[in-house]
């Protein structure tokens, strides 16, 4: 069986055509799932260094080889101080200087340096057996149960959206990472598509953006699209063919129009915004006659939020904090700015009560606490007046009250990118299309819904489903593929 995989920035789903109909695949309670991935990697804690039996037995190893070695420049010394005391009178004197005396320890010492190596030595595999541990991501959890792990846990990494870094440089071995952790999440959505489906899945159609977030260019994309072919290969899929994210949604729109016409598919996800103009509906084959597509989406309108209305409670635009070091804490996506972040030794200097807010932004976990404050007033301002956001974990009695304005402001950049996209689309079809089909989480906004209404205010606007819609486009395909 072949079924259609949406890997999402933000969220993931699965389906599949069942009798004419699209069956999703339900993870938990839900048809999706967010598309993060907590995985523990402990943190050596030197309290915890004992001198075992072993240990101790290389200690004294160390103390014996020490001691022989201090025994070995003594004599080395002697001897060639007696070989000096022969030489001419006017040569001794010279020679001797030359001939340094070796520094005598005591077995105190001997032992003190002897433990310190062994404790460094037992640091350092601890370190290594944890980077295994994490490289393997044999205990990784999923969804929002890796966001409540993490919390709860107060250690490890949480890698959220890794799909926004499939696209940029990376080291081999965090690619190496990055490829188990999207296989893990694939073999948990084909396992639990086999289970539900009755059926040994072994093969899939994955949506792709028009444009990968990427650092690299066009090379970028064809570095994701390596990645996940490798991660599905990983993950027991014996085949995968990818179609972009838009004309999927174009497919599932064409299953359910009765009537020919030309439509423009506007999927607006977390991570980018993709368009598909299509001709649809009636008894004939759905037909693409283009695609654009910009690497912006939800998580950019989170940043601009969070930089513009929380990071001021921190110190931006008060303090000189670089901006830099707040875009670090506000891209929680980004785990190299995380840790950059986190591992800063600069705010004990700052000012109260922007220094000691900036330090407890930097303890375990609070940088994504924070984030999921933005979304979540992003979310209630995108249908309320006003939101207010509670931060105790910052500080007691912290909190901030935000309005529709202030996420109007925040959402301001993007809606220009979307609306600069929007006109190049429009210049280059010519005539209108008839409709346009809007999914894709960010597509429920009344803000993007009204921008691109005032792009095409003759077409008629159809709100799919900003879920799922994507993914049902996708097991259409992989019916008629397979």
């Amino acid at each position: 069986m072949k079924i259609g995989i949406d890997f999402g920035t933000s969220y993931s789903a699965a389906a599949a055509v069942i009798d004419g109909a699209v069956r999703t695949v339900a993870f938990g309670e839900e048809r999706q799932f967010r598309t993060t991935v907590y995985f523990p990697e402990a943190v050596p804690d030197p309290s915890q260094f004992e001198l075992t039996d072993a240990l101790e037995a290389e200690v004294d190893s160390l103390v014996r080889n020490a001691r022989s070695a201090q025994t070995r420049a003594l004599n080395e010394a002697q001897a060639r101080r007696e070989q000096a005391a022969r030489l001419p009178a006017d040569q001794r004197e010279a020679a001797l200087a030359l001939i340094l005396a070796p520094a005598q320890r005591s077995e105190t010492d001997l032992r003190r340096d002897a433990i310190r190596a062994v404790r460094r030595q037992w640091l350092e595999q601890q370190v290594r057996e944890a980077r295994a541990s994490a490289a393997s991501l044999q205990n990784a959890v999923y969804g929002e149960d890796a966001v409540e792990a993490y919390l709860s846990e107060g250690f490890g990494n949480l890698v959220q959206s890794p799909k926004s870094m499939l696209g940029y440089q990376l080291a081999p071995h965090v690619r190496q990472t990055i490829v188990g952790i999207a296989g893990y999440i694939l073999e948990h959505i084909r396992l639990s598509a086999s289970q539900q489906l009755g059926a040994n899945v072994r093969s899939a159609v994955l949506g792709r953006p028009v444009q990968f977030r990427s650092s690299l260019g066009a090379a970028g994309g064809d570095q994701a699209l390596a990645i996940l072919t490798e991660a599905a290969a990983g993950a027991g899929f014996d085949e995968v063919e990818f179609l972009e994210e838009p004309v999927a949604a174009a497919l599932g729109y064409h299953a359910q129009s009765a009537h020919r016409h030309r439509t423009l598919v506007v999927d607006i996800g977390g991570g980018t915004t993709d368009i598909t103009l299509a001709e649809v509906g009636g008894a004939q084959a759905p037909v693409v006659l283009g695609s654009w597509g910009i690497a912006r989406g939800g998580v950019d309108v989170d940043l601009s939020l969070s930089l513009s209305r929380f990071m001021p409670l921190f110190g931006k635009g008060a303090t000189r904090v670089p901006a830099h070091h707040f875009v670090e804490a506000a891209t929680v996506h980004d785990v190299v700015r995380q840790r950059d972040f986190q591992r800063r030794d600069a705010y004990r200097e700052v000012d109260a009560p922007f220094g000691p807010r900036l330090i407890a932004l930097q303890q375990t976990g609070n940088t994504t606490r924070l984030s999921r404050a933005v979304e979540s007033t992003k979310i209630v301002l995108s249908g309320a007046s006003d939101s207010r956001a509670e931060l105790d974990y910052i500080e007691r009695g912290l909190a901030l009250a935000s309005s529709a304005d202030d996420l109007a402001q925040a959402a301001d950049p993007f809606l220009g990118y979307l609306t600069e996209l929007l006109a190049e689309v429009g210049a280059q079809i010519g005539e209108p299309p008839a409709a346009v089909f809007l999914t894709g989480g960010m597509s429920r906004a009344p803000y993007v819904r009204e921008t691109v209404r005032r792009c095409f205010p003759q077409a008629k606007q159809v709100a799919g489903d900003a879920s799922l819609g994507v993914v049902s486009g996708l097991a259409f395909a992989a019916a008629r593929v397979g």
